[in-house]
């Protein structure tokens, strides 16, 4: 289930026009399932080379990291073009790169080295040509915020449902009120940085926790629930009011449309 895309168009007011998304440059070179792949082996990238650090010794996540970036530049060379094969690695890159930040300032991490040879690696025998090739299409995801969209979009919310997972597993109040800071504030930075369309990655991300609430019964109850509330308190408290307003009834429409699709039988012959 996405709630948000580039196509689409909710609006909390049916008499209000939809804000048009700006045009991604990018499309052509990566279409949106590419995009959205290269978010999601951003994310089991990290994943691999946050386990290597912690549970190998420093022979095995050399190794570990080698075959990790192997399987990576693989899928980047795949692209149909050399500009496509830049964008794909960029991609990748960017939300290595992402993770690693949002992690370090969410737990006090000083390196992860498992990630930062991951990302050297990466780069790694790339020649001239293709290094400029990787920077330029490296600068062009954020050039403007329709670059490269559906890669934000899943990128981010895979970023903030971790966090969001991490803040109401535990059980130190301590830990979970700085995970909920961090969190809470890199959704406020996100909206500052992408003034156009960041409001709807933020959307999603809460229509995204609503949903696991609802589809698996998480933060019912306790200091999960505690911290599940005090994330929308802290959002609703510190947005303007047409801006929150906006965000939350987009949000409480992808739920709608979630349960509604859940309660709707397929579609198929009549017997």
């Amino acid at each position: 289930m996405a709630p948000f895309s580039r196509t689409s168009r909710m609006h909390p007011d049916p008499s209000a026009s939809p804000s048009p998304i700006p045009p991604d440059a990018l499309a052509a070179l990566a279409r949106p399932e590419v995009q959205k792949l290269a978010a999601r082996m951003a994310q089991d990238g990290f994943s691999q080379a946050f386990r290597l650090t912690l549970d190998e010794d420093d022979e095995g996540r050399v190794r570990g990291v080698e075959a990790l970036a192997s399987a990576l530049r693989n899928w980047g060379a795949a692209g149909e073009s050399t500009d496509a094969c830049g964008l794909r690695l960029a991609l990748v890159v960017a939300g290595l790169d992402q993770w690693g930040v949002a992690y370090s300032q969410a737990f006090g991490l000083a390196a992860i080295p498992g990630l930062s040879e991951l990302l050297g690696a990466l780069r790694t025998g790339l020649d001239p040509q293709q290094e400029a090739r990787f920077h330029q299409q490296f600068a062009a995801i954020d050039a403007t915020e329709g670059n490269a969209i559906d890669f934000k979009i899943e990128l981010r919310r895979g970023i903030h449902l971790a966090l969001w997972h991490a803040m109401i597993a535990g059980d130190e109040r301590e830990q979970a009120k700085a995970i909920l800071a961090h969190l809470a504030g890199m959704m406020f930075a996100l909206i500052r940085a992408m003034p156009e369309l960041g409001w709807r990655l933020v959307a999603d991300a809460l229509a995204h926790i609503q949903i696991r609430c609802l589809a698996e019964g998480l933060a019912a109850d306790g200091l999960a629930r505690e911290m599940n509330e005090a994330l929308f308190a802290a959002l609703s408290a510190g947005l303007p009011a047409p801006q929150r307003d906006r965000i939350m009834a987009h949000s409480a429409q992808a739920v709608l449309a979630w349960q509604q699709a859940r309660r709707t039988p397929p579609a198929g012959p009549v017997h």
